[in-house]
């Protein structure tokens, strides 16, 4: 029986999406700019994995204990409502000072920014919805690192090739489309994904 790779695409292509351009990407650029970038890239993903990644493993298992249908139609209208209010949403502003910036700081920083973050909250719904919480952390984990990595390595140079609103409309775009499928999954009781 083979690996099931659906949940490792979906998760991994939803948080890659989202978070390019996102303020915790932009934060890696401004505070790769102060100090190594290893130090940067290394604070950046032990807080994801914390943030995110535990709440994939602890909220999807929670959430995969409760009734399908209802699970389904809660995570479309939470997704579709996130894509609209990413959509609306005004830029937000990231400043950091000018001192030299350790691991600590660049772990505190996106921990902070990754709390109550779409993201957050899209990983237990994709553990849950998907019902493969240790497969979603896997894409979690992967798109995070490739996010962070780009924006560590290459982040000036992305942005000014990729305008910012463009980014942040389609992962808009996609939050609504997840959202309506999951929702259709509900009310139909089919398999979409």
């Amino acid at each position: 029986m083979g690996l099931d790779m659906v949940p490792l695409v979906a998760a991994f292509t939803f948080v890659f999406l989202a978070e390019l351009g996102d303020k915790t990407q932009i934060a890696a650029i401004i505070l790769s700019s102060k100090c190594s970038a290893a130090s940067v890239f290394a604070g950046s993903m032990l807080a994801f994995f914390l943030v995110d990644g535990m709440s994939a493993l602890i909220g999807g298992e929670l959430i995969g204990s409760l009734p399908y249908r209802w699970i389904s139609l809660s995570s479309g209208v939470i997704f579709v409502i996130f894509g609209v209010l990413s959509f609306i949403r005004r830029d937000e502003k990231i400043e950091v000072e000018d001192q030299r910036v350790s691991f600590f700081k660049t772990f505190s920083v996106v921990s902070l920014m990754e709390l109550g973050d779409k993201t957050q909250i899209a990983s237990i719904v994709l553990a849950g919805e998907l019902e493969s919480p240790f497969i979603v952390l896997a894409g979690i984990m992967l798109a995070f690192s490739l996010v962070t990595g780009i924006g560590v390595l290459f982040g000036r140079k992305l942005l000014r090739m990729l305008p910012e609103k463009y980014l942040k409309m389609g992962a808009s775009l996609l939050f609504v489309l997840f959202g309506v499928i999951f929702i259709l999954r509900a009310m139909i009781n089919v398999a979409l994904i």
